[in-house]
Protein backbone atom coordinates (compact mmCIF):
# COMPACT_ATOMS: atom_id res chain seq x y z
CA UNK A 1 0.00 0.00 0.00
CA UNK A 2 1.27 3.47 -0.79
CA UNK A 3 0.47 6.97 -1.94
CA UNK A 4 -1.12 7.61 -5.32
CA UNK A 5 0.26 10.02 -7.90
CA UNK A 6 -2.44 12.69 -8.22
CA UNK A 7 -1.33 13.40 -11.80
CA UNK A 8 -1.94 9.85 -13.05
CA UNK A 9 -5.23 8.05 -13.56
CA UNK A 10 -6.07 5.31 -11.08
CA UNK A 11 -8.23 2.21 -11.27
CA UNK A 12 -10.58 1.24 -8.44
CA UNK A 13 -11.31 -2.31 -7.30
CA UNK A 14 -14.25 -3.00 -5.01
CA UNK A 15 -13.38 -6.30 -3.32
CA UNK A 16 -16.25 -7.68 -1.24
CA UNK A 17 -15.83 -10.42 1.33
CA UNK A 18 -18.23 -12.12 3.71
CA UNK A 19 -17.09 -10.03 6.68
CA UNK A 20 -15.79 -6.83 5.10
CA UNK A 21 -15.53 -4.87 1.88
CA UNK A 22 -12.67 -2.76 0.58
CA UNK A 23 -12.28 -0.07 -2.02
CA UNK A 24 -8.71 -0.18 -3.36
CA UNK A 25 -7.19 2.22 -5.87
CA UNK A 26 -4.26 1.17 -8.01
CA UNK A 27 -1.74 2.74 -10.39
CA UNK A 28 1.39 1.70 -12.22
CA UNK A 29 4.19 4.00 -11.07
CA UNK A 30 7.79 3.53 -12.23
CA UNK A 31 7.10 0.02 -13.43
CA UNK A 32 5.49 -1.14 -10.19
CA UNK A 33 1.88 -1.60 -9.10
CA UNK A 34 1.03 0.80 -6.31
CA UNK A 35 -2.10 0.24 -4.19
CA UNK A 36 -3.99 2.48 -1.80
CA UNK A 37 -6.87 1.20 0.31
CA UNK A 38 -9.19 4.19 0.31
CA UNK A 39 -11.96 2.69 2.42
CA UNK A 40 -12.94 -0.43 4.31
CA UNK A 41 -16.31 -1.30 5.76
CA UNK A 42 -17.92 -4.10 7.74
CA UNK A 43 -20.17 -6.57 5.97
CA UNK A 44 -22.32 -9.23 7.55
CA UNK A 45 -25.52 -11.08 6.78
CA UNK A 46 -28.43 -10.82 9.20
CA UNK A 47 -32.01 -12.03 9.47
CA UNK A 48 -34.35 -9.92 7.37
CA UNK A 49 -37.39 -9.11 9.54
CA UNK A 50 -39.75 -9.13 6.55
CA UNK A 51 -38.84 -12.50 5.02
CA UNK A 52 -37.02 -14.24 7.87
CA UNK A 53 -34.10 -15.13 5.56
CA UNK A 54 -30.45 -14.36 6.21
CA UNK A 55 -29.72 -11.48 3.83
CA UNK A 56 -26.83 -9.23 2.80
CA UNK A 57 -27.15 -5.45 3.41
CA UNK A 58 -26.96 -4.73 -0.32
CA UNK A 59 -28.07 -1.08 -0.12
CA UNK A 60 -25.49 -0.32 2.57
CA UNK A 61 -22.81 -2.02 0.47
CA UNK A 62 -23.68 0.20 -2.49
CA UNK A 63 -23.58 3.31 -0.29
CA UNK A 64 -20.09 2.32 0.92
CA UNK A 65 -18.94 1.76 -2.67
CA UNK A 66 -20.08 5.26 -3.57
CA UNK A 67 -18.27 6.65 -0.53
CA UNK A 68 -15.10 4.82 -1.53
CA UNK A 69 -15.29 6.11 -5.10
CA UNK A 70 -15.56 9.63 -3.76
CA UNK A 71 -12.48 9.10 -1.59
CA UNK A 72 -10.52 7.67 -4.53
CA UNK A 73 -11.45 10.53 -6.86
CA UNK A 74 -10.12 12.99 -4.28
CA UNK A 75 -6.69 11.35 -4.60
CA UNK A 76 -6.38 10.87 -8.37
CA UNK A 77 -8.54 10.84 -11.51
CA UNK A 78 -10.49 7.57 -11.60
CA UNK A 79 -10.35 5.77 -14.94
CA UNK A 80 -12.56 2.81 -14.05
CA UNK A 81 -14.19 0.78 -11.30
CA UNK A 82 -15.08 -2.92 -11.03
CA UNK A 83 -16.62 -5.13 -8.34
CA UNK A 84 -15.72 -8.68 -7.29
CA UNK A 85 -17.34 -10.72 -4.52
CA UNK A 86 -18.15 -14.20 -3.27
CA UNK A 87 -20.08 -16.49 -5.62
CA UNK A 88 -23.58 -18.03 -5.89
CA UNK A 89 -25.67 -15.24 -4.30
CA UNK A 90 -27.84 -12.98 -6.42
CA UNK A 91 -30.53 -10.30 -6.66
CA UNK A 92 -33.83 -10.61 -8.55
CA UNK A 93 -35.30 -7.65 -10.47
CA UNK A 94 -38.76 -7.24 -11.99
CA UNK A 95 -39.47 -5.87 -15.46
CA UNK A 96 -39.29 -2.31 -14.10
CA UNK A 97 -35.87 -3.10 -12.59
CA UNK A 98 -37.11 -3.03 -9.02
CA UNK A 99 -35.66 -5.52 -6.56
CA UNK A 100 -37.74 -8.62 -5.79
CA UNK A 101 -37.09 -10.10 -2.35
CA UNK A 102 -33.79 -9.74 -0.53
CA UNK A 103 -30.18 -10.56 -1.35
CA UNK A 104 -30.34 -13.89 0.49
CA UNK A 105 -27.08 -15.30 1.85
CA UNK A 106 -25.82 -18.75 0.85
CA UNK A 107 -25.53 -19.66 4.54
CA UNK A 108 -29.31 -19.44 4.98
CA UNK A 109 -30.65 -22.96 5.63
CA UNK A 110 -33.44 -22.63 3.06
CA UNK A 111 -31.84 -25.07 0.60
CA UNK A 112 -32.16 -27.90 3.15
CA UNK A 113 -33.06 -31.07 1.27
CA UNK A 114 -33.75 -29.24 -2.00
CA UNK A 115 -30.71 -30.77 -3.67
CA UNK A 116 -32.12 -34.28 -3.29
CA UNK A 117 -35.53 -33.31 -4.72
CA UNK A 118 -34.00 -31.49 -7.68
CA UNK A 119 -31.72 -34.43 -8.44
CA UNK A 120 -34.85 -36.55 -8.58
CA UNK A 121 -35.84 -34.51 -11.63
CA UNK A 122 -32.42 -34.45 -13.30
CA UNK A 123 -29.61 -36.78 -12.30
CA UNK A 124 -26.35 -35.64 -10.69
CA UNK A 125 -24.49 -37.21 -13.59
CA UNK A 126 -26.42 -35.10 -16.09
CA UNK A 127 -25.94 -31.91 -14.06
CA UNK A 128 -22.19 -32.50 -13.81
CA UNK A 129 -21.86 -33.51 -17.47
CA UNK A 130 -23.48 -30.24 -18.50
CA UNK A 131 -21.78 -27.87 -16.05
CA UNK A 132 -18.68 -29.51 -14.55
CA UNK A 133 -19.41 -27.71 -11.27
CA UNK A 134 -18.82 -29.06 -7.75
CA UNK A 135 -21.97 -30.10 -5.89
CA UNK A 136 -22.49 -27.71 -2.99
CA UNK A 137 -25.87 -27.33 -1.26
CA UNK A 138 -25.85 -23.54 -1.63
CA UNK A 139 -25.16 -23.33 -5.37
CA UNK A 140 -27.47 -20.87 -7.12
CA UNK A 141 -29.27 -23.79 -8.78
CA UNK A 142 -30.47 -25.08 -5.40
CA UNK A 143 -31.16 -21.60 -4.04
CA UNK A 144 -33.51 -20.99 -6.97
CA UNK A 145 -35.17 -24.37 -6.49
CA UNK A 146 -35.80 -23.36 -2.86
CA UNK A 147 -37.31 -20.05 -4.00
CA UNK A 148 -39.58 -21.89 -6.45
CA UNK A 149 -40.87 -24.01 -3.57
CA UNK A 150 -41.00 -21.41 -0.81
CA UNK A 151 -41.48 -18.00 -2.50
CA UNK A 152 -43.04 -18.71 -5.93
CA UNK A 153 -44.38 -15.16 -6.17
CA UNK A 154 -40.78 -13.87 -6.22
CA UNK A 155 -40.08 -15.84 -9.38
CA UNK A 156 -43.39 -14.92 -10.99
CA UNK A 157 -42.42 -11.25 -10.55
CA UNK A 158 -38.78 -11.65 -11.60
CA UNK A 159 -37.46 -10.75 -15.05
CA UNK A 160 -33.74 -10.57 -14.32
CA UNK A 161 -31.23 -12.35 -12.07
CA UNK A 162 -27.96 -10.56 -11.33
CA UNK A 163 -25.16 -11.99 -9.25
CA UNK A 164 -24.04 -9.68 -6.41
CA UNK A 165 -21.29 -7.89 -8.44
CA UNK A 166 -23.57 -7.74 -11.50
CA UNK A 167 -26.21 -5.99 -9.40
CA UNK A 168 -23.72 -3.47 -8.05
CA UNK A 169 -22.46 -2.82 -11.60
CA UNK A 170 -26.10 -2.21 -12.56
CA UNK A 171 -26.49 0.28 -9.72
CA UNK A 172 -23.31 2.04 -10.86
CA UNK A 173 -23.94 2.08 -14.62
CA UNK A 174 -27.59 1.25 -15.24
CA UNK A 175 -26.49 -1.69 -17.44
CA UNK A 176 -27.79 -5.24 -16.92
CA UNK A 177 -25.12 -7.91 -17.31
CA UNK A 178 -24.02 -11.32 -16.11
CA UNK A 179 -20.24 -11.76 -16.05
CA UNK A 180 -18.83 -15.15 -17.06
CA UNK A 181 -16.65 -16.21 -14.09
CA UNK A 182 -19.41 -15.75 -11.53
CA UNK A 183 -22.05 -17.14 -13.89
CA UNK A 184 -20.22 -20.47 -13.95
CA UNK A 185 -20.56 -20.86 -10.16
CA UNK A 186 -24.37 -21.03 -10.43
CA UNK A 187 -24.18 -24.65 -11.68
CA UNK A 188 -26.58 -23.54 -14.43
CA UNK A 189 -24.10 -22.57 -17.17
CA UNK A 190 -22.74 -25.15 -19.58
CA UNK A 191 -19.04 -25.83 -20.00
CA UNK A 192 -19.45 -24.17 -23.40
CA UNK A 193 -20.72 -20.95 -21.79
CA UNK A 194 -24.47 -21.21 -22.48
CA UNK A 195 -27.30 -21.16 -19.95
CA UNK A 196 -28.83 -24.62 -19.55
CA UNK A 197 -32.61 -24.39 -19.97
CA UNK A 198 -33.04 -27.95 -18.64
CA UNK A 199 -31.54 -26.90 -15.31
CA UNK A 200 -33.79 -23.86 -15.04
CA UNK A 201 -36.78 -26.13 -15.69
CA UNK A 202 -35.58 -28.65 -13.09
CA UNK A 203 -35.31 -25.84 -10.54
CA UNK A 204 -38.90 -24.83 -11.28
CA UNK A 205 -38.17 -21.68 -13.29
CA UNK A 206 -40.31 -21.11 -16.38
CA UNK A 207 -37.63 -19.08 -18.17
CA UNK A 208 -33.97 -18.08 -18.14
CA UNK A 209 -33.56 -14.88 -16.14
CA UNK A 210 -29.94 -14.06 -17.03
CA UNK A 211 -28.21 -12.22 -19.86
CA UNK A 212 -25.76 -14.03 -22.12
CA UNK A 213 -22.55 -13.91 -20.04
CA UNK A 214 -20.06 -11.17 -20.84
CA UNK A 215 -16.33 -11.79 -20.62
CA UNK A 216 -14.21 -10.46 -17.77
CA UNK A 217 -12.78 -7.19 -19.00
CA UNK A 218 -15.98 -5.96 -20.67
CA UNK A 219 -16.63 -2.23 -20.39
CA UNK A 220 -20.25 -2.01 -19.28
CA UNK A 221 -20.81 1.75 -19.12
CA UNK A 222 -19.93 4.77 -17.03
CA UNK A 223 -20.62 6.12 -13.57
CA UNK A 224 -20.35 9.54 -11.98
CA UNK A 225 -17.09 9.78 -10.03
CA UNK A 226 -16.16 13.07 -8.41
CA UNK A 227 -16.48 15.81 -11.00
CA UNK A 228 -16.12 13.40 -13.92
CA UNK A 229 -17.04 9.95 -15.13
CA UNK A 230 -15.32 6.57 -14.80
CA UNK A 231 -15.78 3.46 -16.88
CA UNK A 232 -17.58 0.57 -15.19
CA UNK A 233 -15.63 -2.57 -16.10
CA UNK A 234 -16.68 -6.11 -15.26
CA UNK A 235 -13.51 -7.72 -13.85
CA UNK A 236 -13.42 -11.42 -13.08
CA UNK A 237 -16.33 -10.80 -10.71
CA UNK A 238 -15.94 -14.01 -8.69
CA UNK A 239 -13.32 -13.02 -6.13
CA UNK A 240 -11.46 -16.30 -6.55
CA UNK A 241 -11.27 -15.75 -10.31
CA UNK A 242 -9.76 -12.33 -9.62
CA UNK A 243 -7.40 -13.90 -7.07
CA UNK A 244 -6.18 -16.38 -9.69
CA UNK A 245 -5.53 -13.51 -12.11
CA UNK A 246 -3.51 -11.96 -9.27
CA UNK A 247 -1.51 -15.13 -8.56
CA UNK A 248 2.06 -14.78 -9.92
CA UNK A 249 2.51 -18.26 -11.35
CA UNK A 250 6.10 -18.83 -12.48
CA UNK A 251 5.97 -22.28 -14.11
CA UNK A 252 3.75 -25.21 -15.02
CA UNK A 253 2.66 -27.53 -12.24
CA UNK A 254 1.88 -24.80 -9.70
CA UNK A 255 -1.40 -24.88 -7.79
CA UNK A 256 -3.20 -21.91 -6.29
CA UNK A 257 -4.78 -21.78 -2.86
CA UNK A 258 -6.96 -18.74 -2.33
CA UNK A 259 -7.10 -18.64 1.45
CA UNK A 260 -9.73 -16.69 3.31
CA UNK A 261 -13.17 -17.40 4.76
CA UNK A 262 -13.15 -20.16 2.14
CA UNK A 263 -10.12 -22.03 0.87
CA UNK A 264 -10.27 -22.65 -2.88
CA UNK A 265 -7.50 -24.85 -4.17
CA UNK A 266 -6.81 -25.90 -7.73
CA UNK A 267 -5.00 -25.27 -10.98
CA UNK A 268 -5.56 -22.97 -13.92
CA UNK A 269 -6.29 -24.96 -17.09
CA UNK A 270 -7.09 -24.30 -20.73
CA UNK A 271 -9.48 -27.27 -20.71
CA UNK A 272 -12.05 -28.51 -18.19
CA UNK A 273 -11.85 -31.80 -16.30
CA UNK A 274 -15.43 -33.06 -16.11
CA UNK A 275 -15.04 -36.83 -16.30
CA UNK A 276 -16.75 -39.39 -14.08
CA UNK A 277 -13.57 -39.38 -11.99
CA UNK A 278 -13.82 -35.59 -11.57
CA UNK A 279 -17.45 -35.93 -10.50
CA UNK A 280 -16.57 -38.66 -8.01
CA UNK A 281 -13.90 -36.35 -6.57
CA UNK A 282 -16.40 -33.44 -6.69
CA UNK A 283 -14.11 -31.04 -8.56
CA UNK A 284 -15.35 -27.77 -9.99
CA UNK A 285 -14.53 -26.31 -13.40
CA UNK A 286 -15.23 -22.66 -12.68
CA UNK A 287 -14.69 -20.03 -15.31
CA UNK A 288 -11.52 -17.99 -15.29
CA UNK A 289 -10.21 -14.93 -17.08
CA UNK A 290 -9.81 -15.29 -20.84
CA UNK A 291 -12.16 -18.32 -20.81
CA UNK A 292 -9.68 -20.43 -18.87
CA UNK A 293 -10.91 -22.91 -16.28
CA UNK A 294 -10.21 -23.01 -12.57
CA UNK A 295 -10.16 -26.73 -11.76
CA UNK A 296 -10.64 -26.54 -8.03
CA UNK A 297 -12.33 -27.58 -4.85
CA UNK A 298 -14.07 -25.46 -2.24
CA UNK A 299 -12.88 -26.13 1.31
CA UNK A 300 -14.67 -24.55 4.28
CA UNK A 301 -11.53 -22.55 5.11
CA UNK A 302 -10.82 -20.03 7.83
CA UNK A 303 -14.54 -19.56 8.51
CA UNK A 304 -14.14 -22.30 11.12
CA UNK A 305 -11.30 -20.41 12.83
CA UNK A 306 -13.16 -17.10 12.59
CA UNK A 307 -16.08 -18.60 14.46
CA UNK A 308 -13.76 -20.06 17.11
CA UNK A 309 -12.32 -16.56 17.55
CA UNK A 310 -15.80 -15.20 18.16
CA UNK A 311 -16.74 -17.87 20.66
CA UNK A 312 -13.58 -17.43 22.74
CA UNK A 313 -13.49 -13.66 22.13
CA UNK A 314 -9.82 -13.83 21.18
CA UNK A 315 -7.95 -12.21 18.26
CA UNK A 316 -6.78 -14.47 15.46
CA UNK A 317 -3.07 -13.80 16.06
CA UNK A 318 -3.40 -14.93 19.67
CA UNK A 319 -5.26 -18.08 18.64
CA UNK A 320 -2.61 -18.91 16.06
CA UNK A 321 0.06 -18.70 18.77
CA UNK A 322 -1.92 -21.00 21.06
CA UNK A 323 -2.53 -23.48 18.23
CA UNK A 324 1.15 -23.57 17.25
CA UNK A 325 2.06 -24.62 20.80
CA UNK A 326 -0.71 -27.23 21.09
CA UNK A 327 -0.27 -30.98 20.54
CA UNK A 328 -0.77 -31.85 16.86
CA UNK A 329 -3.22 -34.40 15.40
CA UNK A 330 -5.16 -34.84 18.65
CA UNK A 331 -8.55 -34.27 16.98
CA UNK A 332 -9.51 -33.99 13.31
CA UNK A 333 -12.68 -33.04 11.44
CA UNK A 334 -13.82 -33.00 7.83
CA UNK A 335 -13.97 -29.20 7.24
CA UNK A 336 -16.56 -29.67 4.48
CA UNK A 337 -19.05 -31.47 6.70
CA UNK A 338 -22.37 -29.61 6.34
CA UNK A 339 -22.61 -29.06 10.10
CA UNK A 340 -19.83 -26.46 9.87
CA UNK A 341 -21.63 -24.23 7.32
CA UNK A 342 -23.35 -21.99 9.89
CA UNK A 343 -23.86 -23.76 13.24
CA UNK A 344 -25.12 -21.92 16.34
CA UNK A 345 -21.79 -22.88 17.96
CA UNK A 346 -18.76 -23.93 15.90
CA UNK A 347 -17.12 -25.43 18.98
CA UNK A 348 -20.14 -27.57 19.72
CA UNK A 349 -20.23 -28.71 16.08
CA UNK A 350 -16.55 -29.71 16.27
CA UNK A 351 -17.17 -31.53 19.53
CA UNK A 352 -20.11 -33.39 18.00
CA UNK A 353 -17.99 -34.54 15.05
CA UNK A 354 -15.28 -35.76 17.43
CA UNK A 355 -17.77 -37.65 19.59
CA UNK A 356 -19.27 -39.36 16.55
CA UNK A 357 -15.81 -40.40 15.32
CA UNK A 358 -14.63 -41.56 18.78
CA UNK A 359 -11.91 -38.91 19.08
CA UNK A 360 -10.93 -36.76 22.05
CA UNK A 361 -13.05 -33.62 22.10
CA UNK A 362 -11.16 -30.31 22.09
CA UNK A 363 -11.63 -28.33 25.27
CA UNK A 364 -9.45 -25.22 25.09
CA UNK A 365 -9.18 -22.47 22.50
CA UNK A 366 -5.77 -23.89 21.56
CA UNK A 367 -7.16 -27.39 20.97
CA UNK A 368 -10.14 -26.20 18.92
CA UNK A 369 -7.91 -24.01 16.75
CA UNK A 370 -5.25 -26.68 16.34
CA UNK A 371 -7.96 -29.12 15.26
CA UNK A 372 -9.12 -26.63 12.62
CA UNK A 373 -5.60 -25.95 11.26
CA UNK A 374 -4.61 -29.63 11.24
CA UNK A 375 -7.82 -30.52 9.41
CA UNK A 376 -7.41 -27.71 6.85
CA UNK A 377 -3.82 -28.70 6.07
CA UNK A 378 -4.88 -32.32 5.57
CA UNK A 379 -7.68 -31.13 3.28
CA UNK A 380 -5.09 -29.32 1.19
CA UNK A 381 -3.09 -32.54 0.87
CA UNK A 382 -6.21 -34.42 -0.20
CA UNK A 383 -6.95 -31.89 -2.95
CA UNK A 384 -3.29 -31.92 -3.99
CA UNK A 385 -3.29 -35.70 -4.43
CA UNK A 386 -6.65 -35.69 -6.21
CA UNK A 387 -5.48 -32.98 -8.61
CA UNK A 388 -2.38 -34.98 -9.45
CA UNK A 389 -4.48 -38.09 -10.11
CA UNK A 390 -7.18 -36.28 -12.08
CA UNK A 391 -4.91 -34.17 -14.27
CA UNK A 392 -1.99 -36.57 -14.61
CA UNK A 393 0.60 -34.14 -13.29
CA UNK A 394 2.98 -33.70 -10.39
CA UNK A 395 2.44 -30.44 -8.58
CA UNK A 396 5.65 -28.53 -7.95
CA UNK A 397 4.48 -25.67 -5.72
CA UNK A 398 1.44 -24.28 -3.93
CA UNK A 399 0.88 -20.53 -4.19
CA UNK A 400 -1.21 -19.24 -1.29
CA UNK A 401 -2.85 -15.87 -1.89
CA UNK A 402 -5.41 -13.77 -0.07
CA UNK A 403 -5.79 -12.84 3.58
CA UNK A 404 -4.90 -16.34 4.78
CA UNK A 405 -1.43 -15.99 3.24
CA UNK A 406 -0.51 -13.89 6.31
CA UNK A 407 -0.89 -17.00 8.49
CA UNK A 408 2.70 -18.21 8.67
CA UNK A 409 1.81 -21.19 10.86
CA UNK A 410 -0.79 -22.52 8.41
CA UNK A 411 1.50 -21.80 5.44
CA UNK A 412 4.28 -23.90 6.98
CA UNK A 413 1.76 -26.55 7.97
CA UNK A 414 0.60 -26.70 4.36
CA UNK A 415 4.19 -27.15 3.13
CA UNK A 416 4.81 -29.92 5.67
CA UNK A 417 1.58 -31.82 5.12
CA UNK A 418 1.64 -31.53 1.31
CA UNK A 419 5.44 -31.99 1.11
CA UNK A 420 5.68 -29.16 -1.41
CA UNK A 421 7.26 -25.70 -1.33
CA UNK A 422 4.75 -22.97 -0.57
CA UNK A 423 4.89 -19.38 -1.80
CA UNK A 424 2.66 -17.03 0.22
CA UNK A 425 1.41 -13.76 -1.21
CA UNK A 426 0.31 -11.39 -2.39
CA UNK A 427 -2.30 -10.78 0.29
CA UNK A 428 -4.22 -8.46 -2.04
CA UNK A 429 -4.58 -10.99 -4.86
CA UNK A 430 -8.31 -10.46 -5.47
CA UNK A 431 -8.01 -6.68 -5.61
CA UNK A 432 -4.88 -6.99 -7.78
CA UNK A 433 -6.58 -9.34 -10.21
CA UNK A 434 -9.60 -7.05 -10.35
CA UNK A 435 -7.39 -4.02 -11.06
CA UNK A 436 -5.28 -5.81 -13.67
CA UNK A 437 -8.35 -6.86 -15.68
CA UNK A 438 -9.53 -3.24 -15.67
CA UNK A 439 -6.07 -2.12 -16.76
CA UNK A 440 -6.08 -4.63 -19.62
CA UNK A 441 -9.55 -3.44 -20.67
CA UNK A 442 -8.32 0.18 -20.84
CA UNK A 443 -4.94 -0.57 -22.42
CA UNK A 444 -2.72 0.06 -19.40
CA UNK A 445 -1.48 -3.57 -19.42
CA UNK A 446 -1.11 -5.68 -22.56
CA UNK A 447 -2.08 -9.17 -21.38
CA UNK A 448 -2.31 -11.64 -18.49
CA UNK A 449 1.37 -12.62 -18.65
CA UNK A 450 2.43 -8.99 -18.33
CA UNK A 451 0.01 -8.52 -15.43
CA UNK A 452 1.49 -11.44 -13.49
CA UNK A 453 5.05 -10.30 -14.17
CA UNK A 454 4.08 -6.89 -12.84
CA UNK A 455 2.55 -8.39 -9.69
CA UNK A 456 5.62 -10.59 -9.11
CA UNK A 457 7.91 -7.57 -9.39
CA UNK A 458 5.75 -5.37 -7.16
CA UNK A 459 5.01 -7.44 -4.06
CA UNK A 460 6.99 -9.53 -1.58
CA UNK A 461 6.45 -13.30 -1.55
CA UNK A 462 7.24 -15.44 1.51
CA UNK A 463 8.71 -18.89 0.88
CA UNK A 464 8.16 -22.03 2.98
CA UNK A 465 9.84 -25.41 2.47
CA UNK A 466 8.70 -28.77 3.92
CA UNK A 467 10.26 -29.60 7.30
CA UNK A 468 8.22 -32.38 8.90
CA UNK A 469 6.24 -35.41 7.77
CA UNK A 470 2.68 -36.22 8.76
CA UNK A 471 2.43 -39.58 10.57
CA UNK A 472 0.84 -42.07 8.20
CA UNK A 473 -1.80 -43.13 10.73
CA UNK A 474 -2.99 -39.52 10.91
CA UNK A 475 -3.37 -39.33 7.14
CA UNK A 476 -5.25 -42.64 7.01
CA UNK A 477 -7.52 -41.51 9.82
CA UNK A 478 -8.36 -38.25 8.04
CA UNK A 479 -9.16 -40.08 4.80
CA UNK A 480 -11.67 -42.22 6.70
CA UNK A 481 -13.43 -39.11 8.00
CA UNK A 482 -13.82 -37.68 4.49
CA UNK A 483 -14.62 -40.91 2.62
CA UNK A 484 -18.29 -41.11 3.64
CA UNK A 485 -18.99 -37.51 2.59
CA UNK A 486 -17.22 -38.02 -0.74
CA UNK A 487 -19.30 -41.13 -1.46
CA UNK A 488 -22.56 -39.28 -0.70
CA UNK A 489 -21.67 -36.38 -2.98
CA UNK A 490 -20.79 -38.55 -5.99
CA UNK A 491 -24.04 -40.50 -5.96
Amino acid sequence: MGELNPQRRCFVAVDLGASSGRVVAGQIVEGRLRLREVSRFANAFSKDPASGYLCWPIDEIYTEIRRGLGAASALAPVASVGVDSWAVDYVLLDDELRRVGGAVCYRDPRTGSVIERLQGRISPQEIYHRTGIQFLPFNTLYQLAAVAEQEPEWLSSASHLLMIPDYLHFRLSGVLSNEYTNATTTQMLSLQGQWESALFAAAGLPKILMQHPVAAGTILGETQCGSGFAKVVAPATHDTASAVVGTPFASDGEAFLSSGTWSLMGIESLVPYASAQAQAMNFSNEGGFDRRFRVLKNIMGLWIVQRICQEFDLPIDELIGYAAAAAPWRSLVNPNDARFLNPPSMCEAIGEFCRESAQPQPESAAEFTRCAFDSLALSYRMVKEELESLCGLQLTRIRIVGGGSRNGFLNQHCADVCQLPVSAGPVEASALGNLCVQMMALGEIANLGEARDLIRDSFAIEEYTPRELVPDHVWQQFKQYTAVAAKEVSQ
